[in-house]
């Protein structure tokens, strides 16, 4: 088994990702309101939502088809800062990827930089700022760390990058978004944004070890 995925992977690791979104819903709601006004999770929902719905539409020729199409879906149907922001994050994936037909560990790390990039130029937010930078920095620089070991691999760095990320957006005081406006209240409690992105993640693990184990027993 050659330790990439075409589109018809990569599509299958977004809609892994979407349902495990849509799962997380009252978590997400649950943190925001620790820290903002509650309504990430209802912006997520409608987002990855639309993706799901666009994703059992389509059948994208090539992997970045899939980055665009969700990124689309997202930034139109979320609302907010929130929609803006991942919606820039999977459409940098496009633009990483080009005409490539597999996604593999390097252009993973690629899209995760490139994201991290396009992400800072969106929102204005640098890493220790208490935003989905916390959890998406880590989880690039786990990535890139791990190319030379192949997908799997930087797919489960990354995850556990990002997990580690969430918890230390704990000790951060937001100085980014509505949460900025708390100070030091927001301090012990995890970024709802840095949350869901470990979320998306987690699946793009998850859904890399089940089809490494179902093509083994094959």
């Amino acid at each position: 088994m050659t330790d990439a995925f075409d589109a018809h992977r990569v599509h299958a690791m977004f809609v892994a990702a979407a349902e495990a979104m849509l799962a997380s819903i009252d978590r997400l709601t649950e943190a925001d309101q620790k820290v903002g006004d509650g309504d990430h999770g209802i912006g997520m929902k409608r987002g990855f939502t639309a993706a799901l719905d666009w994703l059992r539409k389509t059948d994208a020729a090539l992997p970045a088809d899939v980055f665009k199409g969700v990124g689309n879906a997202v930034m139109a149907q979320t609302g907010g800062a929130s929609g803006a922001i991942f919606g820039t994050l999977f459409r940098a994936g496009a633009g990483v990827l080009g005409d490539a037909d597999r996604l593999d560990a390097e252009k993973f790390a690629a899209f995760l930089e490139g994201g991290l990039v396009a992400v800072e130029k969106r929102g204005g937010a640098a890493p220790g700022g208490k935003t989905l930078i916390d959890a998406l920095e880590p989880a690039a620089r786990a990535a890139r760390a791990t190319v030379g070991r192949g997908l799997s691999a930087s797919l489960a760095a990354a995850h556990a990058a990002a997990l580690a990320g969430v918890e230390a957006t704990r000790s951060m005081i937001a100085t980014t978004g509505k949460a900025r406006t708390l100070g030091e209240r927001s301090l012990g409690h995890p970024d709802p944004g840095a949350i869901s992105l470990s979320i998306v993640l987690a699946a793009f693990d998850t859904y890399a070890e089940f089809y490494r184990n179902h093509m083994i027993l094959e």
